[in-house]
């Protein structure tokens, strides 16, 4: 039996800053000219043209809701509890937005039909939560199960779809929404180390959503058939990606050695992930990895010997919003199921995460098709 990502649905707030304006920003915001002149440097560098935020605070700084100077002009850090309180007014209604123009998109499916939510976020706490509001506005039945996969990091979208393709292997009947909901910009630091410059230059906010079921796709539409997925850790690089929670946010820690750490860990990872569907890496048509940095997906491109098609939708991805944690695998899985054409590719999904975590997932794309469903090849991994 297949299962299918039916639909999938991305939104971001309204607030849009280009990376040069930010770069601006966070350059005054250093307090000496040699800072001003690394942030700069690594604004620049980055990939990334456009970021979105849900407060105002970049692009209106009289409406500033948590990043405000104090009377002697300095900009000041909020306290976490300023940042979670703003998590919690603006997760819950960005969740049920993308939910409802998810089912809405959803030719077939309807929100009573839904028997699972999976919503994942590392970016606040607050409960009920977003998973809550989505059964409650949504009109979803009360016995729905709920599921919040919680502060596991960019990676996380991946293991949401492997738990919804388990949940419909043990129940055909199954229809599981998933939701990703990342608010990074909440978290911008104003440290001097280089991780928050990192983390400054590269996080932004965003939603995604999925509709996954093991019913035969429509005549028509084209989806996406999940075939399996691998978690694999490379420990060597645990020191180089964490973080917890502080004070004044959450303390990041993002090593400029990252890239590094998976580029030396993908001739062991990629294989396996193949070799269990039969499959090596020239069998594989599209690569959706994970845009956590412009030096990630360049080390990715050059270990796999990638040419540039392969990697077009992160690099857009990454160009156009920005890492948005954990949602940001599912804005580059919507542009390939936009762009599937009338030929079935094969597709490798890889995330990354905190440990350090590589999770990856191998996908299909099936054409829309004029009959009365598509076949794509059988599904041979039961992760």
């Amino acid at each position: 039996m297949n299962v299918y990502i039916h639909q999938i649905e991305t939104l971001v707030p309204p607030h849009a800053s280009t990376q040069n304006h930010l770069g601006e920003l966070f350059a005054r915001w250093a307090g000496d000219a040699a800072q001003a002149r690394v942030v700069r440097h690594i604004f620049r560098r980055s990939g990334i043209q456009r970021r979105h935020s849900v407060v105002p605070d970049f692009t209106d700084p009289a409406s500033a809701r948590l990043f405000r100077p104090d009377e002697t002009g300095r900009v000041q850090e909020p306290s976490t509890q300023a940042r979670n309180r703003v998590y919690g007014e603006c997760a819950a209604p960005l969740a049920v937005e993308l939910a409802r123009r998810l089912l809405a998109g959803a030719e077939g499916f309807h929100a009573r039909e839904v028997t699972h939510v999976i919503t994942v976020s590392c970016t606040g706490f607050v409960n009920p939560g977003p998973d809550w509001s989505l059964v409650t506005a949504l009109g979803l039945p009360p016995t729905v199960e709920r599921y919040q996969l919680g502060f596991m990091g960019c990676y996380a979208a991946l293991p949401a779809l492997r738990m919804a393709r388990q949940f419909c292997l043990a129940r055909p009947e199954a229809v599981v929404l998933i939701v990703c909901l990342e608010l990074c910009s909440l978290h911008m630091q104003l440290r001097r180390s280089t991780d928050s410059i990192l983390g400054n230059a590269l996080f932004s906010d965003g939603v995604a959503g999925v509709l996954v079921s093991a019913r035969p796709p429509l005549p028509g539409r084209p989806v996406l058939a999940l075939h399996g997925f691998m978690a694999a850790l490379a420990p060597e690089g645990r020191g180089e990606m964490a973080w917890e929670i502080g004070d004044h946010g959450f303390n990041l820690v993002l090593s400029s050695y990252v890239p590094d750490v998976i580029g030396a860990n993908l001739g062991r990872i990629v294989p396996e992930l193949l070799a269990a569907e039969g499959l090596t890496a020239d069998a594989v048509d599209r690569w959706a990895v994970h845009p956590g940095g412009k030096a990630i997906l360049d080390k990715v491109e050059t270990t796999l010997g990638l040419d540039a098609a392969q990697l077009a939708a992160s690099r857009a991805v990454l160009r156009d919003y920005g890492n948005m944690s954990s949602a940001t695998i599912l804005f580059v899985l919507e542009q390939m199921l936009q762009a599937a054409g009338a030929v079935p590719q094969t597709v490798a999904a890889m995330a990354f995460g905190p440990g350090l975590t590589i999770e990856c997932g191998l996908l299909e794309t099936v054409p829309a098709r004029s009959g009365p469903g598509a076949q794509p090849r059988p599904a041979a991994v039961a992760a």
